[in-house]
């Protein structure tokens, strides 16, 4: 794989000077499988059931195209799984022609679940695109924790729940005292262990600044079961430096097949342009078509519709982006009639706040409603 040159990142960019990636030493590899093949803590009773998917060994490869980080429903008064609501969106966004699912990512609230909460979620949509002829659409799960050892459980979790594949950050709790490799030394120890390929998630603004530079993603690339990346950092220039070393797909070319994803609905045209392979898109939630629509029109040839469609997106991404969770919800709430509340201590949105949310999202739905 060819090295690409490396501008720096906006942001404090972590491991500058790493050297490519030569792999793990066999016994290092070992020592990796040994230690966290051990038997995890016991879950609740309940977790048989949750977590007994079908198909669990079947391959489900990722196209290229658009992703969506689900967002996670409740019940208004317990704040319990509404698990139908969760299942019906789902196959909402299957219908509309996504290339996959994402759960237990930054919109689905994963940091306000249970363990045993994050395998039902994963479980419920997996047999819900089964049962509605979506068995095929594979499923991306978030897996980012502090530890090596909690990290490396939760992509088993995901596993044994039907998840294809980890979305995995990097830890940042205790960044000050990380050497300028452990991090690296982190992803290497996750995917060497994982049962299923994972995906680096950079996202500096989750995880204290520490964003992960073209390097050390390159590097990393070289690792058998490090299939992809998301680029939520907004880095154009390091997606281009990525996918071009990875010789990444591309709706046109599968490439090595290593998947480099943009991280919002924004910048979807630039990733295309730029050779990467697709979007987890928060946005599309809301509007998937019309998340779906940039690929489409970029496909026929129509640079300049690619254009107009891409602007009218980005615009109803800046409402998601400003709004957050919640102002997703309630977009969710006011034009398709469903959508609930996240759970506490994030805000329940007020009167003005919701006039607000569905003013920003006026136009992107219109243009959902259209397709």
């Amino acid at each position: 794989m060819s090295h690409s040159s490396n501008a720096p990142s906006p942001v404090g960019s972590l491991d500058q000077h790493v050297p490519l990636y030569h792999g793990h030493s066999h016994l290092r590899s070992e020592l990796v499988n040994s230690v966290y093949s051990q038997s995890s803590y016991s879950d609740s009773p309940e977790s048989t059931a949750a977590s007994s998917v079908e198909d669990i060994r079947i391959h489900r490869s990722l196209p290229t195209g658009v992703y969506v980080p689900t967002v996670c429903f409740f019940e208004e008064t317990t704040e319990d799984l509404d698990l139908d609501t969760i299942a019906r969106h789902a196959v909402r966004l299957a219908e509309a022609g996504v290339a996959g699912i994402t759960t237990q990512g930054s919109n689905g609230e994963a940091v306000h679940l249970t363990h045993q909460e994050r395998k039902i979620v994963t479980s419920v949509t997996r047999r819900a695109l089964n049962e509605a002829g979506f068995a095929s659409m594979p499923i991306i799960v978030g897996c980012g924790a502090q530890s090596t050892r909690e990290t490396v459980q939760l992509c088993k979790d995901a596993a044994i729940s039907g998840g294809d594949y980890a979305l995995v950050l990097p830890p940042s709790y205790y960044k000050p005292s990380l050497k300028p490799n452990s991090v690296i030394e982190f992803f290497e120890d996750v995917a060497t262990a994982s049962p299923i390929p994972i995906l680096l998630y950079n996202y500096p603004g989750a995880v204290c600044g520490t964003d992960l530079d073209s390097d050390a993603i390159i590097k990393l690339a070289g690792h058998p079961n490090i299939i992809g990346c998301k680029l939520t950092c907004g880095n154009t220039g390091k997606l281009n430096r990525i996918a071009a070393a990875t010789q990444a797909a591309t709706p046109s070319d599968n490439g090595s097949g290593f998947m480099c994803m943009g991280g919002s609905a924004d910048f979807t045209l630039q990733m295309l342009v730029g050779g990467g392979s697709g979007v987890i898109c928060g946005l599309a939630n809301v509007v998937p078509k019309a998340c779906v629509e940039i690929f489409n029109v970029y496909r026929s040839g129509d640079f300049a519709k690619t254009q107009r469609v891409q602007a009218i997106v980005a615009r109803g991404d800046w409402a998601a982006i400003a709004g957050g969770i919640v102002g997703t919800k309630s977009a969710l709430q006011t034009y398709f009639g469903y959508g609930g509340l996240a759970r506490k201590p994030l805000p329940r949105p007020t009167s003005e706040d919701v006039k607000r949310y569905a003013e920003g999202f006026e136009e992107v739905v219109t243009l959902e409603k259209s397709l």
